[in-house]
């Protein structure tokens, strides 16, 4: 054995000793990641897996529920634009029922400072601004708030690993996120996210008391251009109030030419 060692080249036996040593040292750093260093790493892999989309277009069906399991249903068509070191632009337009045709909601979402969002109201026609302290509110009667509808920006947030846990058949990692804005209608959220593709397949929502408010539920996802995943189904149910919202998406458009201006608030009266 020892002869036929000696036959071995140096060069063999330093690149194994440096793989070996490589092996250890990854080995040694994911021991010494902190649940909140793994919590952070992983918002930042879910944010980088899904960039490139550039725009998109979608139809959508509302319904709302209330406590009685009476239904109301509104059409919206939706737009939005990715913009690349920030967060993204969103534009929807109600077309459905008659007596909320033509509302039209903007936002603007931001990394590091405070969304904008506008809301213009045929009936008063008038443009309303969403304020910080607002936007915790409800949008348009749904249990959606105001901030549930801006992007998904790694810098909103604080996170917290907490787990591994299997759901809707996906290993999935279960993850803390506290809001950074003093304003957010929520001390934390606890989301789902699958390890597969990033895919939110659930999120707890946590009031001001820390009790549990929502539970929003997301399913039936598809794939578009081989790399963009997006749920055809929203469940958002309010536990404190008995109500709930869902939200069925159709009709998927990506790269579609939506251009920078096509999202402007002087042009919300206008938008059809």
């Amino acid at each position: 054995m020892q002869q036929h060692f000696n036959k071995k080249p140096l060069s063999m036996w330093l690149n194994r000793a440096a793989v070996i040593c490589i092996s250890l040292l990854f080995s040694q750093q994911a021991l010494a990641e902190t649940a909140e260093e793994k919590g952070l790493r992983i918002a930042q892999e879910r944010k980088a897996f899904d960039l490139g989309w550039v725009d998109s277009k979608a139809d959508t069906e509302m319904v709302l529920y209330n406590a009685q399991g009476d239904k109301s249903t509104r059409s919206i068509r939706i737009q939005s634009l990715e913009v690349e070191g920030d967060g993204d632009k969103a534009l929807s337009v109600f077309d459905h029922p008659a007596d909320v045709k033509g509302t039209a909601f903007l936002s603007f979402s931001h990394a590091l400072e405070p969304d904008e969002q506008w809301l213009y109201l045929p009936a008063l026609k008038r443009v309303k601004r969403i304020g910080s302290r607002n936007k915790s509110g409800p949008y348009m009667g749904s249990e959606f708030a105001f901030e549930d509808l801006s992007s998904f920006e790694v810098e909103k947030y604080t996170y917290t690993y907490l787990r591994d846990e299997t759901i809707a058949g996906f290993d999935s990692y279960v993850i803390e996120n506290v809001p950074v804005d003093k304003y957010s209608g929520y001390t934390k959220q606890i989301t789902w996210m699958d390890k597969e593709a990033y895919r939110v397949h659930k999120v707890e929502f946590y009031d001001r008391k820390g009790q549990l408010l929502k539970t929003l539920t997301m399913s039936d996802y598809q794939v578009y251009a081989d790399k963009h995943w997006r749920p055809s189904k929203m469940l958002m149910v309010n536990h404190q109030t008995d109500k709930k919202t869902e939200m069925f998406w159709n009709n998927y458009q990506f790269k579609t030419g939506v251009k920078e201006s096509d999202f402007n608030k002087s042009k919300l009266k206008r938008a059809r």
